[in-house]
């Protein structure tokens, strides 16, 4: 690589005695492009998905530069003015965060927008303004800006999502039966969870486990409930799989499909809204992104929406098409 890539290790207060009793230290990445010391630049934090972690962006595939690489290359081609690229960790004790500030997760979207660019911005020569920063992701990093999108738009001006998760009845209603089938045999979610995680450190995770954790996840993040096993209220109930409307309609509201056309000022108010999806996408995802593209073209904006032939997986190739979009049009000191 030609510029540097800086690995931090951060105590976080703001993760500190969250419910999970995850690390409030991580790890922290920062990409500073050739000849970055000379001049302050704009920024683009990334959220990695469900599973992922701040580390896991320097795993390289084969024949594929890992995410750090690719972006060095395209900056220095001139395919991309510059910019720091920054690498939050987001990994829980269920697998991984929406990014959200959830009760029974912890304050995972507070940590990105105030500490960690707080951090940042006290450590390296970023601009300290919100049109200098970015925030992308994809599947629950894409939510996860998104959410930002909404949220903290006083501190990020530009969003991209690629394959973030929404239209929830398409994208998380499959998993259910999976994760009842499998629960179903245990005392408790907290019960299963041990097991799961026993059995990954002895072994490793089953294929189908994945279903599980990921509904016991989004359970956390959309129906946090105080008074169950995990902090959490499922969906269904146990034993007989029914559906239970109230905790569902809880899921529901947490969807871009539905939040996005209710927070509007919120969107209008960016300077970029990026969203993808590969049309073979295993969770169904092309049809949410669409959704609210066609959501934020009502509102008045006009979001760059792409589809591309691809599905879910092994897809960082699309930060290119992201970042081509969105680094132009980062303001710069």
């Amino acid at each position: 690589m030609h510029g540097t890539l800086r690995q931090l290790e951060v105590d976080f207060d703001v993760l500190s005695g969250n419910p999970l009793g995850d690390p409030a230290r991580r790890p922290l990445l920062v990409y500073l492009p050739p000849g970055a010391d000379g001049e302050r630049l704009p920024a683009v934090y990334f959220l990695h998905g469900f599973s992922g972690s701040g580390r896991g962006w320097l795993n390289v595939s084969m024949f594929q530069p890992a995410l750090p690489e690719r972006i060095d290359a395209q900056i220095v081609s001139g395919a991309f003015p510059p910019f720091l690229a920054v690498f939050p960790d987001g990994t829980t004790r269920l697998g991984g965060t929406q990014w959200t500030d959830a009760p029974a997760v912890g304050r995972y979207q507070t940590y990105v927008a105030e500490s960690v660019v707080q951090e940042v911005e006290r450590r390296f020569p970023a601009i300290p303004a919100r049109e200098a920063r970015a925030v992308v992701g994809k599947s629950s990093g894409g939510y996860g800006a998104l959410r930002m999108g909404r949220d903290r738009a006083d501190v990020f001006a530009h969003v991209g999502s690629h394959a973030g998760d929404a239209c929830f009845e398409y994208c998380y209603l499959p998993d259910l039966p999976k994760a009842i089938s499998a629960l179903v045999g245990a005392d408790s979610p907290a019960d299963w969870l041990e097991a799961a995680v026993r059995r990954a450190r002895e072994t490793r995770l089953r294929g189908e486990d994945m279903a599980v954790l990921n509904v016991i996840a989004m359970a956390a993040h959309y129906s946090p409930d105080p008074t169950a096993p995990l902090g959490l209220a499922l969906p269904f109930e146990l034993p007989s799989g029914r559906l239970r409307p109230e905790v569902w309609a809880q899921w529901l509201r947490e969807d871009p499909v539905r939040f996005v056309p209710t927070s509007l000022d919120a969107y209008r108010s960016l300077a970029t809204v990026f969203l993808d999806c590969g049309t073979r996408d295993e969770f169904h995802l092309r049809w949410g992104a669409r959704m609210v593209a066609e959501s934020l073209r009502a509102g008045g904006m006009e979001p760059v929406h792409q589809e591309f032939e691809d599905g879910h997986m092994g897809i960082n190739y699309r930060y290119d098409a992201s970042l081509a979009v969105i680094a132009p049009r980062l303001a710069r000191g």
